[in-house]
């Protein structure tokens, strides 16, 4: 080696030291480290797991670091084969097709088996489906294969490994499952005889090839929905909540009549209080939306820091209105409804009669029989609507209980004869609690019901949300029979609430444009209504041109002048939805047809509708993954969440009822007492094995015939 060369060989740069404890030592810095190959990194200035090198010349600094660089080349090749395109980067996010190591492997076999001649040969390779014959160069014998995967494998297996991989994207299930014995099976009975050779996608085609087509066919469906909104423009929709480890996250959605997209989770809990903060990073989310798009904010929050950041974010940007959730406000209307002493008393007296028949198998098999075999409790998807569900139902059972409470089959019970027992059985029979029940119902189930349309609506609800509150308050009033001193208590917190942080002058503007309404005899444009309006143009329409055009186009809609006097326009007003009223008969005024859609384009409800599996935003928002092992998982949430969001007009149901019942619900389970051992009360937990089922069974409507209860003597 000449003078000016430089050895490759680590072991000429540092010498041993300690060989019990093979401790080396850098010839230039005299650094101590482990080993030859922590030498290696530390002389190629490459940063880990030992310091860099502040003395070594360069010429040997790029040595060792093409050493390193070609090391692990090396060792990436024995994972997946050598590499189809060797001068890309070693860096480069590259995972191998399948195609690409049956290749390697097709040319391993065939040159084992080639012989020593060294004339040209010929080989087949495959384009575009077409086998040639070409000549090899140098000699070179052999046969190459080159195949795309895609037009190797059957277009039909193939689809129906996207199929699959959808149904796990879909439910957010973890994608190991797929090589679950039970899952291979259940694909094998449902695809039946004939199909025993389908071979399921593997975990890792589901997190490669089938994972990046189904997120780039995804990303065209989001676009489509994005350019929609020049159109319709949108709503950004929050939905907030504080995870098991105390932080607060957000999950943000765009909402408009072409679909609903996710747009991004965020871990907001460093500005959760920060007004500025929280401003700041809602208006991020604007400009990445687009503020020509955006129409309305509706966050899922009542707090002072959200409110005073909305109201910032309505100054900044005129042609946008900030709003509260409907569902959510109409939920806080019921809460506070449900803690008026009058109303909480009822309710209280409530859940003692469904605690007391569910924590007792035998009571409950009882009470079945008198009720035809229904339950008490009514589980919702809306936790307080709830209550006065349950209420309902058992007014509605009210014959019925009190004829089970005065049955011999009750006084043969053990629990007729006990203090817990004869409580609520006097309850059952007194009147005045039937009577303050019917009172409960009056004030409630009208927005219970409101609560339901919203749940239920699949279409936009900007046009209706401001009539349908008025009929809800009007319920109210009727079933007092206009009684003021009685309703008005009831009104007097839904107004509080609407006021404060519900309405928008989107909601009676919406009124206003939807012509089933307006055309109506009964109609009113009182002052919120005609200010609604009018504020909208002024914010929505900055150009004070298009506010005058408006104006007279308004006068039009007002006089049904025009195409709005059209037979067709008139039989329409009631049969088709707002939006497309104005698609069809607001053509001769554009400027006014485009406000008007714009507005009744929007919906009223918030992000929490949609029920999106938090856990993976959670997940997502966990420190500590690798670049690739993250971006894998926000391309498999956005896959999720968009696909979820894709079906949700399809699972679409206005019953907020659900079918089972949790059988650790505050409405059945009884509270563990300390005089338990004494009374004879028994709380859920400290029932055994067999009563824990036949309750289950009977509370879900299981076969209560066939349950035989325990026999209980009276005392």
């Amino acid at each position: 080696m000449n003078a000016n060369e430089v050895s490759a060989n680590v072991h000429d740069h540092g010498k041993v030291v300690d060989q019990q404890k093979n401790r080396v030592q850098c010839n230039y810095c005299a650094k101590l480290m482990s080993g030859f190959s922590r030498l290696r990194y530390h002389l190629g200035c490459v940063k880990g797991d030992v310091t860099p090198c502040g003395e070594v010349p360069e010429n040997v600094k790029e040595l060792m670091k093409t050493k390193l660089l070609e090391l692990k080349r090396g060792s990436l090749g024995k994972e997946v084969g050598t590499l189809e395109y060797p001068d890309l980067p070693w860096k480069r996010k590259w995972y191998p097709s399948p195609s690409a190591i049956e290749h390697r492997k097709l040319q391993t076999t065939q040159k084992a088996g080639s012989d020593s001649r060294k004339d040209v040969q010929k080989d087949t390779v495959s384009e575009n489906g077409v086998t040639k014959e070409v000549s090899l160069p140098n000699g070179r014998r052999g046969s190459q294969k080159v195949e795309d995967h895609k037009e190797r494998e059957d277009s039909s297996s193939r689809q129906a490994k996207k199929c699959i991989g959808r149904f796990f994207y879909e439910l957010g299930t973890d994608l190991s499952a797929a090589t679950s014995p039970s899952f291979q099976r259940m694909i094998t009975a449902a695809l039946g005889c004939g199909q025993i050779g389908y071979k399921l996608p593997s975990c890792q085609e589901l997190k490669g090839w089938i994972l990046k087509e189904e997120v780039k066919e995804m990303q065209q469906y989001v676009k489509d929905v994005r350019n929609s909104w020049a159109n319709t423009g949108c709503s950004i929709l929050l939905d907030g909540w504080m995870d098991e480890k105390g932080r607060n996250l957000i999950n943000v959605l765009a909402d408009c009549p072409k679909g609903t997209i996710y747009i991004r989770s965020c871990d907001i809990s460093a500005f959760i209080a920060d007004v500025d903060a929280l401003q700041f990073f809602i208006e991020q989310i604007i400009e990445e939306v687009g503020v020509e798009n955006v129409v309305q904010i509706i966050t899922y929050s009542i707090s002072d820091c959200m409110a005073a950041a909305g109201q910032r974010l309505m100054e900044k940007f005129r042609t946008v209105f900030w709003t509260v959730s409907a569902s959510y406000c109409i939920e806080l209307m019921l809460e506070k409804i449900g803690m008026m002493d009058p109303i909480r008393g009822i309710l209280d007296k409530a859940k003692a009669i469904t605690k007391f028949i569910h924590s007792h198998a035998t009571v409950l098999k009882l009470m079945r029989n008198y009720t035809s075999a229904n339950t008490l409790v009514k589980p919702s998807k809306i936790k307080l609507a709830k209550p006065f569900l349950t209420l309902e139902n058992i007014v509605s059972e009210k014959d019925n209980l009190q004829n089970m409470f005065v049955s011999s089959g009750w006084n043969s019970l053990i629990w007729a004869s006990r203090e817990e027992g004869k409580r609520v059985a006097d309850l059952v029979v007194d009147p005045a609690f039937w009577t303050g029940a019917i009172m409960v119902l009056k004030a409630t189930i009208p927005l219970v019901r409101v609560l339901s349309w919203i749940n239920g609506s699949d279409k936009p609800q900007m046009g209706y949300i401001y009539d349908t509150m008025d009929q809800a308050k009007e319920a109210i009033a009727k079933e007092f029979k206009d009684k003021k001193s009685q309703y008005m208590p009831f009104w007097e917190v839904i107004d509080e609430i609407w006021n404060k942080h519900l309405y928008s002058p989107l909601h009676s503007t919406g009124y206003y444009l939807n012509p089933h309404f307006f055309y109506s005899s009964d109609f009113h444009c009182d002052a919120e209504v005609a200010s609604g309006i009018l504020c909208c143009i002024v914010r929505m329409v900055p150009d004070l041109h298009v506010q005058d055009v408006i104006g007279l186009q308004l006068d039009k809609y007002l006089w049904t002048e025009g195409a709005f006097a059209q037979g067709s326009a008139f039989d329409q007003r009631t049969n088709i939805p707002p939006v497309l009223w104005w698609s069809h008969y607001g053509r001769q005024h554009p400027e006014f047809q485009r406000f008007a859609t714009r507005i009744l384009s929007q919906t009223c409800d918030g992000a929490s509708r949609y029920e999106l599996k938090k856990s993976l935003a959670e997940k997502l928002l966990m420190k500590g993954r690798n670049p690739i092992e993250q971006q894998r998982l926000s391309d498999l949430i956005f896959l999720h969440y968009n696909l979820h969001l894709q079906g949700f007009k399809s699972r679409l149901n206005a019953d907020i009822v659900l079918e089972e019942i949790d059988p650790m619900d505050d409405w059945i389970v009884e509270e563990a007492k300390e005089s338990s051992s004494q009374n004879g009360d028994t709380a859920w937990m400290d029932l055994d094995c067999e009563d824990r089922t036949i309750i289950e069974d009977l509370v879900n409507g299981r076969g209560p015939s066939s349950i035989q209860p325990k026999v209980e003597t009276r005392s």
